[in-house]
């Protein structure tokens, strides 16, 4: 399950990146969902003044405020209106329950609070009824209404759907307001009447099944080139519409260039403060655990359009640009994934570590939960304070079995689990990079600041072992998933393999820049290396993406070489992506003392 089961409700707006392109005539932009509703409802009145029956179709990712637009439109249209919500075409909430079932397993001895289930597959198609469907299809297909007929709704632009519609417009939703909706209740699951009140089993219903669905249909309708307008539908009360034109013309422009995505950041039991304070996030805040600077399917993009800014989900913007944005190599092993992952975790001067836990590899992954991959992490320590260590492997003779007998009566009885004597721990210092493949227990110890880098996998599957028995910010104790831990654990990553192959000195390379292989193993896919200069380096993409983040000094701008105005100026602890497409890049010092930039 995604750490996005509580997303701190603030919007960092310093994200912003600036598209360059050619803007002409054509290009259509506008703000506020009063505007959009206009322009949708004069376009259908204009194409009916030839025909006997236009089909405006809205349709839109889970929790897309539908409603409220449609309301609109229907004010500004002066001639016969059919509205059809193609809800009424889906089978019933019982129905669908039924049909997810064996997706969402209730196994309460291998995940007892429920969180984990297995991706569905079988697409938007099956949320509808066939015989309801096929009947209203033929209905659109006589065009025996005298009008303007509004569909609207999950799905609205189906396949079978598309051949009867004459403008297809799409509500897109930036994640993080996705889960905001669902936890205060405005949405529920797609097919429900009303939202339930289990939110774990809502957000579980949602990433397994709803989730996965809109994200493929809506791929297949940006991919496939089916849109005439695109909304985003972020603030209801202040909607923006674009031209299919422009959203393409906006990625094909920011996909030459580096980019940075717009941070979400989360409160956690274990949370410190050091990002709080860097970034000046909301006093309110408890504190900040993890800040998911680049994690592809919690993260947006920003982009500067004129006076506008548009907030556009991350996945969006790489179904529209995957061979550009993450080159050949990678969608040849991974398809169109982006195959890493990025946030800091920060305990500093916080209450607590991190849970000891582990994570699932390939194979288990793609068994138990239909993921594409397993989950591999890494830590960079940023910065450590006093006491600062992370945990990583077993002791040397350590027993694996007596560690899980007092695990599991922990989780029954509430009794400490004496995790020091089980669990290698390394004193950390700045700089130290740990490589952490699936299978390796770990954590991440109090008062430090890490640069965590994982695979692909989407949802977090992290198998708490052991969380010290603290209850979390909610009041409920915090689940522990000792069963499936077991099955996961690799035993015999122990101190001497750990201290050989997973905290490795690093290893200057050859290439005139000073730059210096941290983590490069095996069990993983991607390389990791520090880069410090004092001026000015020089990189190549080579047909490969890179991530970049400045884990020391003040400023840098990465710009291309062949076209310097495609650049991005780096503040300390930014994450950016430089497109594979780039090419030959320079890193820039802005500031008067040495960086370290580190790269993937």
């Amino acid at each position: 399950m995604s750490f996005m089961f509580n997303p701190y409700p603030y919007d960092d707006v310093s994200a912003v990146n600036t598209p360059v392109y050619a803007a002409d005539q054509g290009d259509l932009l506008l703000e506020g969902t009063l505007q959009t509703a206009r322009k949708l409802a004069r376009e259908a009145e204009s194409k009916l003044a030839g025909a006997q029956q236009v089909v405006l179709a809205i349709d839109g990712y889970a929790t897309a405020p539908f409603e409220q637009l449609v309301r609109l439109m229907r004010r500004f249209l002066t001639c016969d209106t059919e509205v059809i919500d193609v809800s009424a075409w889906y089978k019933g909430a019982d129905e669908l329950t039924r049909q997810f079932a064996p997706y969402l397993p209730d196994d309460r001895k291998k995940d007892p609070p429920l969180l984990f289930g297995k991706l569905y597959k079988d697409g938007a198609k099956t949320y509808f009824d066939a015989d309801k469907l096929s009947t209203a299809v033929a209905r659109l297909e006589e065009k025996s209404f005298h009008g303007v007929v509004i569909l609207y709704g999950c799905f609205a632009g189906l396949e079978q759907v598309r051949p009867s519609i004459d403008i297809l417009a799409y509500i897109d939703v930036i994640p993080k307001n996705v889960v905001l909706r669902l936890k205060h209740g405005q949405h529920g699951n797609i097919g429900d009447a009303a939202p339930q009140r289990n939110y774990r089993g809502l957000m579980r219903r949602a990433y397994y099944c709803d989730l996965e669905a809109s994200g493929e249909h809506r791929s297949e309708l940006l991919q496939q080139g089916c849109l005439d307008y695109y909304i985003t539908g972020n603030d209801q009360d202040h909607m923006q519409l674009l031209s299919w034109e422009l959203l393409k013309k906006v990625c094909d422009a920011l996909v030459r260039q580096p980019l940075r995505c717009k941070p979400v950041y989360n409160e956690g039991v274990w949370g410190g403060y050091y990002t709080k304070h860097l970034r000046n996030l909301p006093g309110d805040m408890k504190n900040c655990a993890w800040v998911f600077d680049l994690i592809p399917s919690e993260v947006s993009l920003l982009a500067s359009i004129g006076s506008s800014l548009i907030d556009i989900p991350f996945y969006t913007f790489l179904r529209l640009t995957s061979k550009d944005l993450l080159g050949s190599y990678s969608i040849q092993q991974f398809g169109e994934y982006f195959s890493v992952r990025f946030n800091y975790d920060d305990t500093m001067h916080s209450s607590g570590n991190m849970s000891i836990q582990i994570h699932p590899g390939e194979t288990f992954a793609r068994k138990n939960f239909h993921e594409l991959g397993g989950q591999d992490e890494s830590y960079f320590v940023v910065d450590a304070g006093l006491g600062g260590k992370t945990y990583c492997g077993l002791k040397e003779g350590a027993d694996a079995d007596e560690f899980f007998n007092a695990v599991r009566k922990s989780e029954k009885e509430g009794v400490p689990v004496d995790y020091h004597t089980y669990v290698h721990a390394v004193p950390t210092k700045p700089g130290m990079q740990f490589m952490l493949p699936a299978g390796t227990i770990h954590s991440s110890g109090r008062n430090q600041l890490v640069l965590e880098i994982g695979s692909l996998t989407v949802g977090s599957y992290t198998f708490k072992l052991y969380d010290y028995n603290r209850k979390d910010l909610d009041g409920t104790l915090r689940p522990i998933h000792s069963e499936y831990g077991e099955q996961v654990l690799d035993r015999s990553r122990r101190t001497s393999w750990v201290q050989e192959h997973l905290i490795r000195e690093p290893v200057l390379n050859d290439a005139p820049h000073n730059e210096q292989v941290l983590g490069e193993i095996d069990e993983m896919y991607f390389s990791l290396s520090l880069l410090t200069c004092e001026q000015e380096i020089q990189q190549d993409t080579q047909g490969k993406f890179h991530v970049l983040a400045l884990v020391d000094g003040e400023c840098v701008t990465v710009a291309s070489e062949e076209h310097p105005q495609y650049s991005y100026e780096m503040n300390y602890l930014d994450i950016i992506v430089v497109p594979a497409c780039v090419g030959a890049y320079k890193i820039i010092n802005k500031g008067d003392h040495p960086v370290g930039v580190h790269k993937t």
